[in-house]
This record gives structure tokens, sequence and C-alpha cells, in this order.
């Protein structure tokens, strides 16, 4: 038998060019390659509903609105992720693999990933200067966290709960949080209608 090491550390340049030819996906996380994990329906409908809600709101304008297998450079070199959602209007952005110039990232949080994209993958993303708004997403339960850096280049978080209505200012568009949960059965749900 082999022992497998718990962590690949190789360089960027050297995951740039494996990384695609894997079948699973992988994150790149300051010389380290980390498995992303699978996610549940509710995750993956959120997802789903803010893609197609940001893309319907975004046909007529020159943004990309791009889910799960579209991965962002948010360092080069150091820092590589693969966002639920993240849309781009930057007419830098030319690289078939990533986004290099996002202007909003939308993470749908599950159990195994919430500590990572409140902390380590928000303190890299922070790094872009071109990122405007960070959008939390909770599955479990209705709540979205908005992320917003000011005129002074701080980031200031706004709440919503499922009667509200989001403004994303990074690309002027108006969603209502109902919306994103369509056809979501929350736990509490579940439990009820067993």
């Amino acid at each position: 038998m082999v022992a497998l090491p718990d962590t690949i550390l190789i360089s960027a340049e050297e995951y740039l060019i494996w990384e695609p030819t894997q079948e699973q996906r992988y994150e790149y996380w300051d010389g380290e390659v980390v498995a992303m994990s699978g996610g549940t329906r509710n995750h993956n409908r959120v997802s789903l509903n803010f893609s197609i809600l940001l893309d319907d709101a975004l046909a007529d304008r020159s943004c990309e609105v791009y889910i799960v297998d579209v991965k962002v450079q948010v360092e080069p070199g150091q820092n590589y992720f693969y966002p639920d959602v993240v849309v781009t209007g930057d007419e830098r952005d030319k690289d078939p693999q990533l986004v290099q110039f996002p202007c909003l990232i939308i993470e749908v949080l599950s159990p195994s990933t919430e500590a990572a994209d409140r902390g380590k993958k928000f303190a890299a993303y922070r790094q872009s200067s071109t990122l405007q708004e960070y959008v939390l997403v909770q599955v479990a339960q209705p709540g979205v966290e908005v992320f917003r850096r000011n005129e002074q280049g701080k980031w200031v978080l706004s709440d919503y709960n499922l009667d509200d209505k989001l403004l994303l200012e990074s690309v002027n568009v108006e969603i209502a949080i109902a919306d994103l949960y369509r056809q979501v059965q929350f736990e509490a749900e579940a439990s009820e209608n067993e």
C-alpha cells in the first residue's frame, strides 16, 4: 500500500498545467493543492438561481457570469479559487481558464467550506483591486451577507433576509432574496414534511 500525502505542494505554474488534466477540481492555496468537495442540492440550486438571475439581468451588458468550474486568480502564483459564482466586466479578462479581474464573487456556504469562505478566502479575495462585492449565501436557512468595498477601501457588511431585496452595486442589479431560494427546501421544512 502506498501512503499518499495529506497535502500536495507544487508551484503555481505546475498547478496551472496539472489541474486542468484532473477529473476533480482543485484550488491552489499558497502552494498547497486543495481538493474541492461536492455540494448539496440546496447548494447547487442557490448557485444556479443566483447565476441565472445575474445572467438574465446582465444580458445586454459587457459583464460575464461564470459558475463553479471557472477559477479566479486572486493573487498570481499564490491563490486560485473556484467560487460558486463570479462576475467580471473587465475587458482585460481574456484568459480562457480563469477570471483575473472579478467585480463580484458569490460563495454559497456549506458546513465544510464556511470557515474558509469567511476567513482565508475572503482575506485573499480582498487583495483583488477590482473586487467590489463579496456575497455569502446560507443554505440551511435563508440569509445573505454582502461585504462591499466603500469609497475608503474598507469592507462594509450588510445582512439580508428572505423578504428583502438586494442591490448588487458592483453590477447595478437588484435581486429579491426569495428568488435566490426558489425551489430550496430548508432543513426545518424537510423535518416537518417527514
